[in-house]
């Protein structure tokens, strides 16, 4: 069994290889597979965790950490590729061209090395840094440069403002409903992908519908959750183990 953890693990890893390729093919402007790389690490992100558990990975590599794993493939993933696509998609012109990613990479830098991110209760604190769906919308919508640079200038905000959002993957709010959701959603968005560059345009209003419950349902959520579930302050080098409040996980463990 000590094979399969490593396994988990090398599942974890291939983020890093879909990272390096979807990059490539945005410095080669083919967009298309950057975004559909950036999916794929996304079905990575949402399958590594229930493997990791299966098997028992913090248990047989307790040294290795595959959260911190997660994290690296994350901020290359979820960040730093979708930054790129912004400069050479040229979704905002300047003089946002440098300053909009930079914003998207220092708000995530901070969100990413945040110890009281995420509470015990499976939320996250502040915007979450999903650039790769939020550039992939503006992508196929082709909304003005200068509205492009508002919207994400504002997320980059979002992520300072203590408002809770749901993990979708571990949420215990309406979970079948949001999974479901989420299924179908991505379905849609691989369809997507794959007619661009001929979009079909009520298609693409139609996937809104799954990020428009996502914000309201985390909105409403947070309106009534008490905030006696989210984590205490930690000083700093002390991080937030997900095995505090989750029996059964370690930091060893992908999210």
């Amino acid at each position: 069994m000590l094979i399969a953890a490593w396994l988990v693990h090398l599942y974890t890893a291939s983020g890093f290889v879909l990272a390096f390729l979807a990059a490539q093919a945005a410095i080669e402007h083919d967009f298309r597979f950057a975004f559909l790389y950036l999916f794929a690490q996304v079905l990575v992100d949402a399958t590594d965790g229930l493997l990791a558990r299966a098997v028992r990975v913090s248990e047989r590599l307790p040294w290795f950490s595959g959260s911190k794993l997660d994290d690296l493939v994350d901020y290359l993933t979820y960040v730093f590729v979708p930054a790129l696509i912004v400069s050479r998609a040229l979704l905002v012109v300047d003089p946002w061209t440098t300053v909009v990613p930079a914003a998207m990479l220092l708000s995530s830098g901070y969100g990413f090395s945040n110890v009281n991110a995420k509470t015990s209760d499976h939320f996250f604190i502040g915007f979450p840094s999903y650039w790769n769906i939020v550039v992939a919308y503006l992508f196929v919508l082709q909304l003005s440069p200068d509205v492009n640079a508002v919207i994400l200038l504002g997320l980059a905000v979002m992520v300072f403002v203590p408002i809770r959002y749901i993990y979708p993957s571990r949420t215990t709010i309406l979970p079948r409903t949001t999974n479901l959701l989420g299924v179908v959603w991505g379905a849609i968005g691989i369809a997507i992908l794959w007619q661009y560059p001929r979009v079909s345009r009520p298609l693409v209003l139609a996937s809104l519908a799954f990020p428009v419950y996502y914000f309201v349902l985390s909105f409403v959520a947070h309106a009534r959750t008490p905030r006696a579930t989210e984590p205490p302050a930690r000083s700093a080098g002390q991080r937030y183990r997900p095995s505090e409040a989750e029996p059964g996980r370690s930091e060893a463990e992908p999210r």
